[in-house]
């Protein structure tokens, strides 16, 4: 038998991650939202993958355009993961009076993170309400000097050298 779904939201919670936005173009509209389901898959070839709710709009233009980008959130970017969850319903175009760049994809990477990447799907797989979507990574670039945004039990923080 499946373990309950509230039981299970309650021990993900306890899992650290960093927060990232994934953004995606198709026929010149716009989509974007915060994930935490993100992960490095292999290094050769270079491969990541993210997770996306089927009922979501970032997924269904993920579906048709084959491509999306990784912004992984700096400290101090938690306006902006709220920003592409969604939590503020009168915001209706996420994007709107925010400068990006793009890559190879046309994929907005979003300003001042820790990271982007630029992907093109080369596999997806559909897993109850979620599809996997694994992405080449075509390009790739850091800002070392920045420290991520964390996420752990529904609150963000901020790292600490241990040692």
């Amino acid at each position: 038998m499946p373990v309950d779904q509230q039981v299970l939201r309650a021990a993900m919670r306890q899992w650290s991650t960093g927060v990232t936005v994934v953004t995606t173009l198709h026929n010149g509209v716009l989509g974007g939202m915060t994930v935490s389901s993100f992960t490095s898959v292999s290094l050769e070839p270079p491969t990541v993958l993210v997770c996306l709710n089927k009922d979501t709009f970032a997924h269904h233009l993920v579906s048709q355009s084959g491509i999306y980008a990784i912004s992984m959130l700096a400290q101090g970017q938690e306006a902006l993961s709220q920003r592409f969850a969604g939590f503020d319903p009168t915001v209706t175009d996420r994007f709107e009076g925010i400068s990006f760049n793009t890559a190879e994809t046309g994929c907005p990477l979003l300003p001042g993170a820790v990271v982007w990447l630029d992907c093109v799907v080369v596999n997806s797989i559909q897993t109850g309400t979620h599809t996997i979507f694994l992405g080449e990574v075509i390009f790739a670039q850091t800002n070392p000097d920045l420290a991520p945004l964390v996420y752990h039990n529904r609150k963000y923080h901020t790292l600490v050298e241990v040692g």
